[in-house]
């Protein structure tokens, strides 16, 4: 069983130091203010800690009671509410009515906020006999001209009535608090009142509902907030009479105060599953997307959106480009959670549109109107949201797939790939982009800078180059790329530079060593060192070729895929049937740059060495160029496509098998009711209501609605057996059977 300790208090005080009862008993009876605010400070602390301190009671009825000072009277309350008030038989100790003869002071006090904490204090009190004696005095504060002090004085009614024994306490309460709601004019006292007669007189409630409808939209939001709860409570206990409540509702969802219209979109969608319903709420909730500035606003709207998804698909994907509107927020979470119940709203019917608004999207990260920080990471979502558009509907693929290849040269690696897969898998499944493609490739090439990317543009270029004009093309710009051979610059003997690269400008760096024999006066051969300037990447000066610049910075995994896409581009050349001499020129040039290449590996220079993996690879396609056999040329040209083509079908396959699990999980029900509007009888219900009355016939005749209302009895009838506390938690459910408990 739960002890004193684990009552449950209103406060918590946080106890630095131990001080003890003599202490506190010594403060407490001097004359300074301050001193005595600390001690009650301290007692209060004890007090919820599970101390008892019966000795300073007397001392607090004879030095604190008569304070008028505020805080000393507001500690004074707490420390009432800590004390025990009952003995061991749960009967009001003696001394308690000292306690009451003050608070019956405090409750006519000329100052109102001693009126008003007394009250709020009398709300956290549950002993009766305490209560009983102060029934008139509380019941007077209704009447007092300051506003604090009435809505206070509802709340401790309210509470009053909460009580086993309140019919007696106060037995007319609901007529008294019914002529205080038409009296009074204060929003707050109104709320309060309003919000007591729904808990205790629900017909007195919609009662003044009714007769002041006229002047709901000029009530405040605390006390619209209050109808709201007193709608969804009269739904529940009338159902019958819902549709008059949702029309309410619909009224309130024009309130300029977000707050009402947040509760009204929730509250309609728990009380009426009709399409022109759910379609409201949905209108209000994208509309608080776009008006709210506040970031965890918008979050739990999102959520409330994607609730609204899982159950009415249909409807939502009315609101898809509403809810996109959300995107406009520099947020990233909430940009990413927009485009996560967007992309499962899209059909055939809007992909246009939404392709088109993720388009303006991914152009805005590029001007300066995308000042945040997180621009790029945000374009990478962007990027992967159209990839998605483009895998479920392959007919938009065309529209987005030459304005995402602008991002090719993308400063952020992870966004680059993302448009570069994209790319590649466009290109094996659609084979009439293709020849735009390429051109396109081969025109952004130039910007590329990351490794990966490089790498597969290439292996783009090298396997999708199907004509002699592609070819050319694509041979090209690998060779732009690469710039001019050799990679690695030599001095010979006679001081000049063996090479293309002596009179252009390319910046220099890190001195390289070149090591020959030279003979000497008495004709021995010994080692004479040469230093040479290599052409580095470095910060000042024109950048090299993107390729040239990977490679000299040590890439020769690269260089193992450039040598490879070179040797595709020969071998599909040479099967084109293109004259021989133009073959050899191309082989020749083709070799000679993945010979520079394997000479730059054995530079020293280099920041890494070339790897015998890139070695052997370059090896061997110099191996094809010089001896291309069938059996090899098949390999190169036919089995790679073979290979990828097997893989993007198996993806798709897949992709297309997790996508029917998803929407399967959406189809209609075969016992789904069909509904005839035009064969029901209106009788002057507007569209709302009909939807709402079929939902309803719907629910009565499959039982939902009577397993629903059994199952919320049911938790009338829970037996809690342990404390909250305790190790293990267990509570039962108690069935009685004739004279059987089960």
């Amino acid at each position: 069983m739960a002890n004193a300790v684990e009552k449950s208090c209103t406060m918590c005080i946080y106890n630095d130091r131990q001080i003890t009862a003599s202490e506190i008993k010594e403060a407490l009876e001097g004359s300074d203010t301050g001193q005595k605010v600390l001690a009650m400070q301290k007692a209060v602390t004890m007090l919820l800690n599970g101390e008892q301190l019966p000795q300073l009671f007397i001392t607090i009825v004879r030095y604190v009671l008569p304070s008028e000072d505020h805080t000393i009277q507001k500690l004074l309350l707490l420390y009432l509410e800590a004390i025990e008030k009952t003995d061991a038989n749960g009967k009001v100790l003696p001394e308690m009515i000292l306690i009451c003869q003050n608070l019956r002071n405090n409750l006519q006090h000329p100052n109102e906020y001693i009126r008003g904490v007394s009250l709020r204090f009398l709300c956290r009190i549950r002993e009766e006999e305490i209560l009983e004696p102060l029934v008139p005095s509380i019941l007077a504060n209704l009447e007092h001209r300051h506003s604090y002090v009435r809505r206070n004085a509802v709340l401790a009614i309210n509470a009053l009535c909460k009580l086993p024994k309140g019919d007696l306490l106060v037995p007319d309460a609901d007529e008294m608090i019914e002529r205080f709601l038409n009296q009074e004019q204060d929003m707050s006292a109104k709320r309060n009142a309003l919000i007591m007669l729904t808990e205790h007189s629900q017909e007195r409630a919609v009662k003044y509902l009714f007769e002041h409808l006229d002047q709901l939209a000029v009530w405040g939001d605390i006390l619209q907030m209050a109808v709201l709860e007193l709608i969804r409570k009269a739904c529940r206990s009338t159902p019958d009479a819902k549709g008059k409540y949702i029309k309410i509702i619909l009224a309130l969802l024009q309130s300029p105060s977000a707050a009402v219209t947040y509760e009204c979109a929730g509250t309609l969608t728990s009380l009426s599953q009709a399409p022109t319903a759910v379609r409201a709420a949905a209108n209000c909730y994208c509309q608080l997307l776009v008006s709210q500035s506040d970031n965890n606003v918008k979050l739990i709207v999102l959520d409330r959106l994607q609730e609204l998804k899982d159950k009415h698909r249909d409807v939502m994907q009315e609101q898809l480009l509403d809810v996109l509107r959300a995107l406009s927020s520099p947020n990233l979470d909430i940009r990413r959670k927009t485009l996560d119940i967007a992309l499962d709203l899209i059909t055939s019917r809007n992909i246009d549109e939404v392709v088109m608004v993720l388009k303006k999207e991914i152009m805005k990260t590029q001007s300066s109107q995308d000042s945040s920080d997180r621009g790029p990471e945000y374009r990478q979502m962007l990027v992967a949201a159209i990839h998605s558009c483009a895998v479920k509907f392959p007919e938009v693929a065309a529209s987005v797939v030459h304005l995402l290849m602008d991002f090719l040269g993308d400063a952020m690696v992870s966004s680059a790939l993302d448009v570069v897969f994209f790319v590649r898998e466009i290109c094996e499944t659609h084979p009439a982009l293709r020849p735009s493609i390429l051109e396109r490739l081969r025109d952004t090439f130039s910007t590329v800078r990351a490794s990966r990317v490089v790498s597969c543009a290439l292996w783009i270029l090298g396997e999708y180059s199907s004509t002699r004009e592609e070819v050319e093309a694509a041979l090209e710009v690998i060779h732009s790329g690469i710039g001019p051979l050799p990679l690695l610059v030599v001095e010979t003997e006679d001081g000049e530079a063996d090479g293309a690269t002596k009179d252009q400008s390319t910046p220099t760096a890190a001195p390289v060593g070149s090591k020959r024999p030279a003979v000497l006066a008495d004709g021995t051969y010994a080692t004479q060192a040469a230093v040479v300037e290599m052409p580095l990447l470095t910060v000042s000066g024109p950048l090299p070729p993107n390729l040239r610049a990977l490679l000299l910075g040590g890439d020769f995994f690269l260089g193992g895929v450039i040598a490879a896409t070179l040797t595709k581009l020969v071998l599909r050349l040479r099967s084109l049937g293109v004259p021989s001499a133009v073959v050899n020129k191309t082989s020749a040039a083709a070799m000679l740059a993945i010979i520079s290449m394997m000479r730059l590996g054995e530079s020293p220079a280099l920041p890494s060495p070339l790897d015998d993996d890139s070695r052997d690879r370059m090896a061997a396609c110099i191996q094809v160029l010089a001896q291309p056999e069938d059996g090899m040329v098949k390999v190169w040209l036919d089995d790679c496509r073979t290979a990828f083509s097997t893989l993007t079908s198996d993806k798709q396959t897949r992709e297309a098998a997790q996508l029917a699990a998803e929407t399967a999980k959406n189809f209609a029900q075969p016992d789904d009711l069909i509904d005839f509007a035009h064969l029901r009888s209106r009788k002057g219900l507007s569209q709302l209501e009909m939807e709402d009355q079929v939902s309803s016939d719907l629910a009565r005749a499959t039982g939902l609605a009577e397993a629903a209302e059994n199952e919320s009895k049911k938790l009338n009838r829970v037996l809690q057996l342990t404390g909250f506390s305790d190790p293990v938690y267990a509570e039962a459910y108690v069935t009685v059977h004739q004279y059987d408990i089960v």
